[in-house]
Order: structure tokens, then C-alpha cells, then sequence
């Protein structure tokens, strides 16, 4: 059985910084963990006022909600892990861990129906998600003197690269909020390679933080480092994508275009029905979609797709 750590213990930073901090050593996935809260009305809801069981018979006095009246819909919940055992990338794809190697962090934030049923800027709240953890990554190597020898860049629409190598994901799901028709939550769940030595990498084309930046502290320390950071800077953005969403959209496509490592490569696109479309990534959308121009000159907007890079 999953056991509760001391958050405040273990990742001080990012309880100051957040408004809940539930630290568990193992768990299936911190986002499927996180939206069962949510579905049981433990966060955003009013079951959870009173601290009552959330998912897997965790008490709300054990970390979710303790100690709160109500919830305003604004809050920042943060649900990390030691080790993850049936983590869950975009498409179903999967993602491994080992205890004290990775950042294995799920936020739970909520945003108006609205804005999530407007296709012309929701695809951006995942990218927004995705900025922010780059700069978590790069700020907090900074914080302890340390380097990066690969600039850490953004595959569309979702991976984080360095080096030309996969260093970690973004998955951001939503989950209705039990009788509240105005807001849904979102589960914005990140894993990262922090220290996971190279003959243990998953697949040949991952790398690890520690391969590609030097100086760094031990790998629990970092992933404090890199949370609070990652609330903070998402904190202010969420609140500012809540405010004017279009006008968030268009700062956003100006922050990810020259950070996007997929532009300008050649690439191939799978689709869900099976299908395949190879060509050029040429161009990043306002809603967020991928142009690719094919080898007939044609373009191609892409919204839903895993784009794999073919060169670098």
C-alpha cells in the first residue's frame, strides 16, 4: 500500500509555493491519482471541505485539503511521487521510473468551461504548461551554479529535448469537476529524467539531466527546485491565460516558436486512425497546431498527432 510522505520535509520549496502538496513514495500515476481526487469531489469540490477519504482511501488530513473551508477554483495542487509504476504519456504511450531518479509531478488547476470548450486557444494551455517547465528546468540548474551543456527545447507538442534526446514529457488532461458547471480541473502531469544513468534510459533517444548538465544537486533537492518553480511560473500564467485568453495564446506562440526543436525538421506524423503524413514542420499555428509541408509542397495542419523528428 502507497504511503504518505512529510511534504513539508521533502519538498519545503514547493510547499510554501503551493496551495496542497501531497508527496506519496509510490503510486500507478499521478495524473490518473489526481483526477480520481477531483472525481471524488476531494479537490475543487465540496466533499473535500471537511478533509473527508480521496482516492485509494487517502484522508484529506493526511495532505489533500487539510485545514481548508473551501475552495476558491484558483488554487495550485501539486501530487508527486518517489516512484511511478503505470505513468501515462500522450497517446497512451508509457513512462518508467525508479525511485529518486525522476521528477514525477502531476499539478491539479482548474480553469472556466469556457476557455477549454474555445479550440482556438485551448491547445495552448499544454504548451504554456510545457514553457514554464523548461524554465523551471533551466532556472533551478542556474540556482545551484550549475550548467547545462544541451539547450533544453520543446518537441510539439508535448516532449522536453536536450541534446536531440527526450528528457522528459507533459501529459494535461481534463476532469470534470463534481457539480460545478462553470470550471473543469486540469491535471498537468510532467516526468523528467533527472539522474538516470545512461546504460538505464529507457530507449536510445532519452537522456537524463545529469548527462547534460554538470554541478547539479542530488536529484530529490532538484526536483524541489524545479517544482516550485514550475508553480510559480504557472501560477502567473494560468492566472494571465484566465484573464484574456486570445492575448495569452499569441504570447505563447511567440515564447514556444524559437524553442520549438520540431520546426524546421523533417518529420512523420501519426495519426490515431493509423495513417502517417512525412514532411517539414514549417510553421506553428495560432490554435496551436502544426503546419507540415509534404514532399508535393503541400500543407498540412496537424492537431492531434505524435510527430517524430527523422533528422536533426
Amino acid at each position: 500500500m502507497m504511503a504518505i510522505l512529510d511534504s513539508a520535509m521533502i519538498m519545503p520549496r514547493t510547499c510554501v509555493a503551493a496551495d496542497q502538496v501531497l508527496l506519496l513514495d509510490t503510486v500507478g500515476s499521478t495524473n490518473t491519482y489526481a483526477a480520481d481526487l477531483v472525481r471524488e469531489g476531494v479537490l475543487f469540490g465540496a466533499n473535500g471541505a471537511d478533509g473527508v477519504s480521496g482516492a485509494d482511501g487517502v484522508s484529506g488530513a493526511d495532505g489533500v485539503n487539510a485545514g481548508k473551508s473551501a475552495w476558491s477554483g484558483h488554487e495550485i495542487v501539486v501530487i508527486a511521487a518517489n516512484e511511478q509504476t503505470a505513468g501515462r504519456g500522450r497517446l497512451d504511450h508509457t513512462w518508467t521510473s525508479v525511485p529518486g531518479e525522476s521528477f514525477i509531478v502531476s499539478l491539479v488547476v482548474s480553469m472556466p468551461v469556457s476557455i477549454m470548450r474555445d479550440s482556438s486557444v485551448s491547445g495552448w494551455l499544454q504548451m504554456i504548461a510545457s514553457c514554464e517547465m523548461r524554465e523551471a528546468i533551466v532556472g533551478a540548474v542556474c540556482d545551484f551554479g550549475g550548467t547545462l551543456d544541451e539547450d533544453v527545447l520543446l518537441k510539439w507538442p508535448n516532449d522536453i529535448f536536450a541534446g536531440g534526446k527526450k528528457l522528459g514529457g507533459v501529459l494535461a488532461e481534463m476532469v470534470p469537476i463534481p457539480d460545478c458547471g462553470d470550471r473543469v480541473a486540469i491535471v498537468i502531469g510532467v516526468g523528467l529524467n533527472l539522474a538516470v544513468a545512461q546504460e538505464r534510459l529507457p530507449i536510445d533517444k532519452s537522456t537524463s539531466l545529469q548527462l547534460v548538465a554538470r554541478n547539479l544537486p542530488d536529484a530529490m533537492v532538484l526536483r524541489d527546485a524545479i517544482a516550485v518553480r514550475w508553480v510559480q511560473g504557472l501560477r502567473s500564467r494560468l492566472a494571465d491565460f484566465e484573464e484574456d485568453p486570445h492575448r495569452e495564446a499569441v504570447r505563447a506562440r511567440e515564447a514556444m516558436t524559437p524553442i520549438c526543436w520540431t520546426l524546421g525538421k523533417q518529420c512523420e506524423a501519426h495519426f490515431v486512425d493509423g495513417t502517417t503524413l512525412q514532411g517539414r514542420a514549417v510553421a506553428l499555428n495560432d490554435d496551436a497546431s502544426l503546419t507540415i509541408e509534404d514532399q508535393e509542397g503541400v500543407l498540412h495542419r496537424v492537431s492531434t498527432a505524435d510527430v517524430g523528428v527523422l533528422s536533426k
